[in-house]
């Protein structure tokens, strides 16, 4: 294969060489190498400036407020994001955490009757190098028409294709001798392959931008949107972009994200773990931010989370933007006339039925099964594709609503569930999986990432069980792993001596994370990083 002067790349994953040849032209890898090189700088600038940020809030205590540098954007009433495509304007149920690399469920997505489908390289997929091609060539295919018995991509839910997050890596390139910012090499080959067949079907290219910050990171996916499309001759404003906001610092400048995008934007979105997550990111180590068990007192009707939502909303639809909610993880039992049938349906209608009043234009789901009935509840309280007509002007949200931690105490339930959720996802990654099913629900890296923290927290600040006024330590989580471990094992059905020592790796290695002195920022990078995972992966 022809090289490209600067980069080196991995020889293609065992099975994959048809993928590898028709992704990796050396076109298409100059296309990235001038990509990388040409953004590389900024990225590490934005990972800088994070830092950087978390020492300023560290050193003084502070707490995130909105900007004054930036009122004056916030007090322009003038300005509007550009309306979005046709197609973009009904958004209502979207499937969430679909990893294009599973292609059966891929196809049973691009099959189904939903609005969208979140086609996920961050939170439900797991980045081994195999993963990254198959993923990006299952997407090539579908563009290009190339799975037999499914719709045409113009006919077919839309792709809202989410990337890897800023914090991620591509191990198996490097340009100029560094590894590759794997949002990048994902967005890139994406572009590269099927943005101008995306645009000419009004189909897309349409984009989730996951775990943005700032408006500063905003306004360098920004600038990498407008040299892309310059690169290929697409028309300035073809790519659109939602931005997950999960970061607390990031709910503080949603008017100047939506600014910095206006020519590409699709809105925000909001989901409630990553979100509650980064409250233990930035001020776990904080008495004040505690925050009590998410199973029992962490939800959206709890004055933070509602006020995120009430605020997402109204920020959104002030500036013709679209508003979308968080993805319902439960899973439909097989047996459709049982009880159990019926308590998970009304549980979903309940919780979905908050983000319809709050003025959501759409959510997510993860069960095929639910897109029907949460269509038709959009269509029975919803007027029109959207709520952009809703603008929620009675509201004031302020930043002590945002910042109000939930009264509430740590179960023994809570603490198990966390340390099981932590440890499954470990083993799941060390699989090469990106999401799992766990007590009648999916759990992804957004899941992890509350529960690891949660120990985290527990442990440092050694909180009291409600239970039995036990204190959560590094030995209590130890024991309580111990007691777990025929669970995980069913769970898992662990039948040979390889899958039951890979539990037991994945359950050390959430030991070590969450007993770590200093908090890591995520659990993704951790493990992207770590021996056992890459050696696993290879």
């Amino acid at each position: 294969m022809q090289t490209v002067p600067g980069v080196e790349l991995e020889p293609p994953p065992p099975t994959l060489e048809e993928a590898f040849q028709t992704l990796l032209t050396p076109e298409a890898t100059q296309f990235l190498a001038d990509l990388v090189s040409t953004f590389d700088a900024d990225i590490d600038e934005i990972l800088r400036l994070r830092i950087a940020r978390k020492v300023e809030l560290d050193s003084h205590g502070g707490l995130p407020e909105f900007l004054p540098h930036t009122s004056h954007i916030r007090e322009d009433q003038s300005w509007k994001v550009q309306p979005v495509p046709r197609r973009l304007q009904k958004r209502h149920v979207d499937l969430g955490d679909v990893s294009p690399t599973n292609t059966e469920h891929f196809i049973k997505a691009l099959r189904s009757t939903a609005q969208g489908i979140q086609t996920d390289f961050d939170d439900g997929h797991c980045p081994t190098y195999f993963n990254q091609i198959q993923g990006l060539f299952n997407i090539y295919k579908a563009v290009h028409n190339q799975f037999p018995d499914v719709p045409p991509i113009s006919k077919a839910p839309i792709l809202m294709l989410r990337p890897r997050a800023w914090n991620m890596v591509e191990h198996n390139m490097l340009v100029n001798g560094k590894e590759v910012p794997g949002p990048l090499f994902d967005f890139g080959l994406l572009m590269y392959h099927n943005g101008r067949i995306l645009f000419e079907k009004e189909s897309g290219p349409f984009f989730y931008l996951s775990k943005v910050e700032s408006y500063l990171e905003a306004r360098l996916w920004n600038q990498i949107f407008i040299w892309v499309q310059k690169k290929l001759g697409l028309p300035i404003g073809s790519i659109k972009a939602t931005v997950l906001i999960e970061s607390i610092l990031a709910t503080f400048e949603m008017e100047e994200i939506l600014y910095e995008l206006q020519d590409h934007s699709a809105g925000l979105n909001c989901g409630i773990w990553d979100y509650s997550a980064s409250f233990v990111n930035k001020f776990g180590h904080r008495q004040g931010f505690l925050l009590p068990d998410r199973s029992k007192y962490v939800n959206m009707e709890k004055l933070f989370l509602k006020s995120y939502m009430d605020l997402l909303v109204r920020t959104c639809h002030k500036r013709g933007a679209l508003a979308t909610g968080g993805m319902a993880a439960l899973l439909l039992p097989r047996e459709k006339g049982s009880a159990e049938y019926q308590r998970v349906t009304k549980a979903v209608t309940y919780l979905k039925l908050l983000e319809i009043n709050a003025g959501v234009d759409g959510f997510m789901v993860f069960d095929l099964d639910l897109i029907e009935p949460m269509q038709k509840l959009f269509k029975e309280r919803t007027v029109g594709p959207n709520q952009l007509h809703i603008l929620r002007e009675e509201l004031a949200v302020t930043a002590k609503d945002l910042l109000s931690m939930p009264s509430g105490g740590v179960t023994l339930y809570g603490l198990k569930y966390n340390i099981g959720v932590g440890v499954l996802f470990i083993e799941a990654w060390l699989r090469g999986q990106g999401h799992f099913f766990f007590r009648g629900q999916v759990e992804d890296s957004a899941t992890a990432e509350i529960s690891r923290s949660q120990v985290w927290q527990w442990i440092r600040h050694g909180t009291k069980l409600e239970d039995d006024d036990r204190k959560v330590t590094r030995s209590l989580v130890q024991t309580l792993l111990k007691e777990l471990e025929t669970e995980l094992q069913e769970v898992l059905q662990c039948s040979t001596d390889r899958s039951k020592h890979r539990l037991a790796v994945a359950s050390q290695m959430f030991l070590e994370i969450v007993q770590k002195r200093e908090f890591p920022e995520f659990l993704t990078t951790y493990l992207n990083l770590e021996h056992s995972f890459l050696s696993a992966n290879h």
